[in-house]
């Protein structure tokens, strides 16, 4: 059963991924997948949609959290039902990126969760992933350098971080949130001045995460985790009040 394939853009709003996930919920719901069937294949969603391996990864990851589908091992993922869940019900993965108040909550469930990730890193990596961790950090640099978007970058050194925690349930919340863990609401707001002292400040906070993890100190590494990503909430609520206070004054 093919897709048409579709050039998928940025839209307000959303990502890639949702705008996938929603048009596959729209087939499931018209009848052109229905319960037992087996979705295409992550190759062949890729090539009708020109996307991503990420992308569909993302957008399949939204559908399994509404309870449509389920990845059988060794055999693809199958149509569970066409009734979604309540969509009033909110969803860990949605976020409006425009809005930095729904950036300030998934920094928060990110506190909990990635602080966890990365004490254990420390405490179970294996030698070939602490290298993995430490080549993202560098790639995240040169990235810097060379004035190249980093926002992958930063989502590649935190998945490794959670990869090497070497507990899957952190791989999926990460996946499952995708694109949401690196917005960038605030690096619009900036000068191109600013905005290179602000990457810079991230990976000089990397850096401490990435020395815990390598050092093996629990302690350490859940801490600079924590301040990591307190800091970002931090800059956020600056950004906000700022915001707030621009709305005041024109009001």
């Amino acid at each position: 059963m093919g897709l048409e394939r579709q050039t998928h853009g940025r839209k307000k709003g959303g990502t890639l991924a949702f705008h996938l996930s929603g048009e596959l919920r729209q087939q499931i719901r018209d009848g052109m997948f229905r319960a037992g069937d087996k979705l295409p294949s992550e190759t062949q969603l890729t090539e009708a949609h020109g996307v991503s391996r990420t992308v569909v990864r993302e957008a399949i990851a939204s559908l399994r959290a509404d309870g449509l589908v389920e990845a059988r091992q060794g055999a693809g993922v199958f149509i569970l039902t066409s009734s979604p869940i309540d969509p009033t019900t909110p969803r860990l993965q949605d976020m409006d990126h425009n809005r930095i108040s729904s950036v300030l909550e998934m920094l928060e469930i990110r506190v909990a969760v990635e602080s966890e990730a990365a004490a254990l890193a420390a405490l179970r990596r294996s030698p070939q992933q602490e290298e993995h961790i430490i080549e993202c950090h560098h790639a995240h640099m040169r990235q810097i350098q060379a004035g190249l978007p980093t926002a992958e970058a930063e989502y590649a050194l935190h998945l490794a971080v959670a990869k090497a925690a070497n507990s899957p349930k952190f791989v999926a919340f990460m996946t499952l949130i995708g694109e949401a863990l690196v917005p960038r609401i605030i690096l619009n707001k900036r000068s191109e001045a600013g905005e290179t002292e602000y990457l810079a400040q991230l990976h000089e906070e990397h850096g401490r995460i990435v020395d815990a993890i390598s050092a093996g100190d629990e302690h350490a590494a859940r801490e600079a985790m924590r301040a990591h990503l307190n800091g970002s909430q931090a800059r956020y609520r600056l950004l906000q009040r700022q915001n707030s206070d621009i709305t005041t004054k024109s009001g």
